[in-house]
């Protein structure tokens, strides 16, 4: 539709403006039309009245009437007033501010005091729930029924508490830890030292200390540590393990022994510390204790009746190992050892160098308050970083031995200081020396470091192969044994590929021990035999 205009706009009467279905084409052709149209309504005394009334109510002085459903001056001048657009067709006013976030632009319905069209413009408050619980998540209801109901038939019956000896199946079927922690938790919750732990007292603890929806790691760990620290030391370790000292079935031929229990727990917590505490301080965080093994180990130790089936950390054959090379080396028995002694390891395969190194202190600081000397926990950090060299730990240990200005790198001449021992030992032994420049290439391909001029931990981690490298520089019988590569340790490494280097080691070290335990008992019998034979009369 085109629409033909001609003449003045003023002279237009107010009830023409009324128009009827006009096209928006028709608009579009001739804007100039519909912009006289809009000015002429403008002048217009009931569009001025309505003008005003709109904003005295925008300002929140009154009801706004629009559209005339309220009586009054207001009702007159709109019904009185023309529209530019179909009944029923008004548009909605615009947003006031352009800037409102539209998370807050929620309208609230009409208020006897406020305009229905004016915005609120103080923010909306939205429920978020809670996410932090100081002392963990609460247990949903369901959970804390189910455990309520279970607590109710384990204390049935025993209405002044639970003795410690009666405590271990609450430990294993409701905490769901293992059985030598049981000793432990009724002494945490028993803090009056009464001897009994009432079903009050355990729920105030386990379910509404929110104990009940803590992971295996953390409950142990809040069980463990001691209050107001924030970190596990060696000593929180000991009340366990003299549990399982106590209770557990492969451990029951120690009881006539308490000397050996004491160094076979010790010997665990060592092991624990250099494996698990990464920081190296003594301190074992929550975060290494998650990030560990330790939890799958306790766990298998507790369903495990042959304690020498648990490889990590609780052997027994394992400690047997570490403790009678401990005990050849100290030849004085005062439990030290000097460097003298530790240049004996291993049949003579280190060299003084390493030796000095370690002794030192620069790969660790010994526990030893003697000068000169290592202690036992010393020997169990030294062991098992030279029988083990595929581990973090042994591979941090030396590469702090090697790394002699402590620079984080270790450089060509750093690698030739250490090797030249082993050459020279190899022209005493009428061996063919390998001259350096030829092992330095050899090491290279081995590691493939990012810069060929120097090695750095990361490139040595990276790597299968780090641990023969260590061996190249100050090891020489375990450098021999990788040129030649025997093949039953290889087939034996195919076969099993989850036992380390360790394991194997420890396994080999104590069948040659009992071995050599039973040629002396041997011996030993037939010495008698004889003297008794001696002593017999004629």
């Amino acid at each position: 539709m085109e629409l033909d205009f001609h003449g003045d706009v003023a002279s237009l009467d107010a009830e023409l403006l009324q128009l009827g279905e006009v096209s928006p084409f028709a608009i579009k052709a001739n804007p100039c039309v519909a912009v006289k149209l809009f000015d002429q309504w403008l002048s217009l005394p009931e569009t001025n009245s309505l003008v005003k009334s709109l904003l005295n109510n925008a300002k929140g002085v009154g009801p706004v009437n629009v559209a005339g459903t309220s009586s009054g001056t207001n009702a007159v001048a709109s019904n009185t007033l023309p529209s530019m657009f179909p009944a029923g067709s008004t548009p909605p006013l615009s947003p006031r501010s352009s800037s409102v976030s539209p998370r807050h632009t929620k309208q609230r319905g009409p208020s006897a005091f406020r305009s229905p069209l004016k915005l609120v413009n103080e923010p909306v408050k939205e429920h978020i729930p809670q996410f932090y619980f100081l002392n963990g998540r609460p247990p949903p209801n369901e959970l804390k029924e189910r455990c309520l109901f279970r607590i109710n038939q384990f204390f049935y019956g025993h209405v002044d508490g639970l003795q410690m000896h009666e405590f271990k199946p609450v430990t294993k079927e409701i905490c769901k830890l293992p059985a030598f922690f049981s000793a432990a938790l009724f002494r945490k919750i028993d803090t009056d030292c009464s001897g009994i732990v009432t079903r009050d007292a355990f729920v105030d603890y386990w379910i509404n200390g929110n104990m009940l929806t803590k992971d295996v790691a953390t409950q142990i760990y809040m069980i463990l540590k001691q209050p107001d620290v924030r970190y596990l030391a060696q000593d929180d370790f000991k009340p366990v393990l003299r549990e399982l000292l106590t209770t557990h079935p492969g451990l029951e031929f120690l009881q006539s022994t308490p000397e050996f229990q004491e160094r076979y727990a010790e010997t665990v917590i060592y092991r624990i510390f250099y494996y698990v505490n990464r920081a190296g301080n003594g301190r074992l965080s929550l975060r290494e204790l998650k990030r560990s093994n330790l939890i799958a180990a306790m766990q298998h130790a507790d369903e495990e009746e042959d304690i020498n089936k648990v490889l990590r950390y609780f052997s027994y054959e394992h400690f047997y190992v570490i403790y009678c090379k401990f005990w050849e080396l100290d030849t004085d028995h005062d439990f030290l050892i000097d460097k003298e002694n530790l240049i004996r390891y291993g049949n003579h395969a280190l060299t003084y160098r390493i030796v000095d190194r370690i002794f030192s202190q620069v790969p660790r600081k010994f526990t030893s308050k003697v000068e000169g000397k290592m202690g036992y926990e010393d020997f169990v950090y030294f062991i098992l970083s030279e029988e083990d060299k595929s581990s973090e730990p042994s591979l941090e240990y030396w590469f702090k031995c090697i790394d002699l200005d402590g620079n984080g790198i270790i450089t060509r001449n750093e690698m030739q200081f250490f090797y030249e021992e082993q050459l020279h030992r190899m022209e005493c032994m009428a061996q063919e020396p390998v001259l350096f420049e030829d092992i330095l290439c050899q090491i290279v391909d081995m590691v493939f470091p990012e810069d060929d001029s120097y090695f750095t931990l990361r490139d040595l981690k990276g790597s299968k192969l780090s641990g023969s490298v260590f061996n190249i520089l100050f090891n020489l019988n375990k450098f021999m044994a990788f040129e030649t590569r025997d093949p039953f340790l290889i087939r034996q490494e195919r076969e099993n590929p989850t036992l380390t280097e360790w394991d194997r080691f420890a396994h080999r070290e104590y069948i040659r021990l009992s071995m050599e335990e039973d040629v002396e008992e041997a011996s030993n019998g037939s010495q008698d035999v004889w003297d008794e034979s001696l002593e017999a009369p004629f």
